[in-house]
């Protein structure tokens, strides 16, 4: 008879199953996995602006601050001070902001303030008649980083709506952020200098700290994964991380619009029995966003995936939670615009002291939710049985991402070409995007018929601004091409002219 050996444990299969998969992560992520570090999990501006502040005031020769939107209100007031303090004591205060962030939301005034007062500013992508649809990528980081002693990585922008109103009775957003201590702080200010130099001159040679240099600050195991448009190592660290849960896979996201892969790695991991959760807002500050992303919670619900609703004023927060070992946190949603169209920062932590801090912060987020569930009517139903109810939210809008206009566009794009393909059963929820689209466009068929030149006068119009930048760009890559090969031609040896 053969001996029996009695079944490895679930945790057991879990564990081996990470560590098979470990230096996938490296080649998956682009990103090194960087030991001897101090992390500590930041919740809600309550928890992330203070230390933010101590360390731009503890400031002693650099500080580095990267934010989609810092908004011209006291609490942005209240970073510029700070900032501006520092760059008078002689600290090189270096400030990124994104252009499209921060539109309508900040003012010159608030640059102008900054840049008098020392701090270098640089505005990334505004747009250029070079460049007629490069304003599509945005930089969408959160970073702050002091003299290479900590980094801050979080889902945070600057702004009162973070902050909420107390005094009102005004809740502030939930967001998370982490502080990290350690070498991989080089890695989040190395993230920070590839953008700076992207759009001017780069840092000063030798003044950033290297890794290799700075001691260690703890026994966690991070990795900085810093993502640029055009790449999608992070959708792919995404994939592979819902291919290797065995357990629970826990996510919040603050505008979800998974596509069609992403979507069917979370349906495949449900149905092999992980337990799937997604955390969403339950109210948008784009209206026609929640019905759409509803739409798309009942492929996700049919396999099994539990999908919960915020019912706060706003669910910003971009984290994620795999089998109490695997944790990630940053500015990067689930959806086309962060995993392809923007720069992004995000902290992939694989501690399971951290990963069970994380989870135990879930379930208590899970307390002021709403679970979405589908009856056998293929209702989508909360778990009190009730349609899913309209929410006001709390607060008045305060801006936020592209990824949020990216996201909506990529489901009315999805629901638009379903119904034309007839891809996939529609939702009720999706009859209005559907008739408004064919609305839409039988208002242009009847302009193009009665009016032809409302059309064609604004497509001419963009074709010689398309076809100009593309004749412009040719000419500048022959003249680089020319110059390159006159220089071999002449050889190192020629005489200058």
């Amino acid at each position: 008879m053969k001996a029996s050996h009695p079944a490895p444990s679930t945790t057991r299969v879990a564990a081996r199953a990470w560590q098979l998969i470990e230096h996938a992560f490296d080649r998956t992520a682009g990103a090194p996995l960087v030991g001897g570090n101090a992390v500590r999990l930041l919740r809600d501006a309550a928890e992330n602006y203070p230390p933010w502040l101590e360390a731009i005031r503890g400031a002693e020769r650099y500080i580095y601050f990267e934010s989609y939107i810092i908004h011209d209100d006291d609490i942005g007031e209240t970073f510029a001070d700070a900032l501006v303090a520092r760059a008078g004591e002689g600290v090189r205060v270096r400030l990124v902001y994104d252009w499209l962030g921060a539109l309508g939301k900040t003012s010159r005034r608030f640059w102008r303030r900054l840049r008098d007062g020392g701090v270098e500013v640089r505005c990334y992508n505004p747009p250029r008649l070079v460049s007629p649809f490069g304003w599509v990528h945005r930089d969408h980081r959160k970073m702050l980083s002091v003299d290479g002693r900590v980094g801050f990585v979080t889902g945070l922008c600057v702004g009162r709506a973070w902050a909420g109103d107390p005094a009102r009775g005004i809740e502030p957003w939930r967001d998370t952020g982490v502080e990290i201590r350690g070498p991989a702080v080089a890695d989040v200010e190395a993230a920070f200098a590839e953008v700076w130099s992207a759009i001017g001159p780069p840092l000063p040679a030798g003044e950033r700290m290297p890794r290799e240099a700075m001691p260690a600050a703890g026994d966690t195991a991070l990795r900085v994964v810093a993502s640029t448009p055009g790449t999608t190592g992070l959708l792919r660290l995404d994939q592979l991380v819902a291919a290797a849960a065995r357990q629970r896979l826990w996510l919040s996201d603050a505008y979800f619009a998974g596509i069609p892969p992403y979507v069917q790695a979370l349906r495949a991991a449900a149905r092999d029995g992980v337990d799937v959760r997604l955390l969403v807002p339950g109210s948008s500050d784009i209206p026609l966003l929640r019905p759409l992303s509803q739409a798309g919670f009942r492929p996700l619900l049919e396999a099994g995936v539990r999908v919960f609703e915020w019912k706060g004023p706003m669910m910003h927060a971009k984290t994620a939670v795999a089998d109490g070992r695997w944790a990630r946190v940053g500015s990067s949603n689930l959806n086309l615009a962060s995993w392809l169209g923007n720069h992004e920062l995000d902290a992939v932590v694989e501690d399971a002291r951290f990963a069970e801090e994380m989870e135990r912060t879930y379930l208590e987020d899970l307390e002021n939710t709403t679970e979405l569930v589908l009856v056998p009517g293929r209702r989508l139903v909360d778990r009190l049985g009730r349609r899913g109810e309209r929410r006001r939210p709390a607060t008045a809008p305060a801006g936020g991402s592209a990824g949020r206009a990216a996201a909506g566009a990529l489901r009315i794009g999805n629901t638009v070409g379903a119904a034309i393909g007839d891809r996939r059963v529609l939702a009720p929820a999706e009859a209005t995007v559907v008739a408004a689209a064919g609305v839409v466009l039988l208002a242009l068929a009847a302009v193009a018929v009665l009016w032809p030149r409302v059309l064609t006068i604004p497509l001419a119009i963009l074709g010689l601004w398309i076809g100009g930048t593309l004749l412009a760009r040719a000419y500048t890559l022959r003249r680089a091409r020319r110059a390159r090969a006159g220089a071999v031609t002449a050889g190192p040896d020629a005489p200058a002219p």
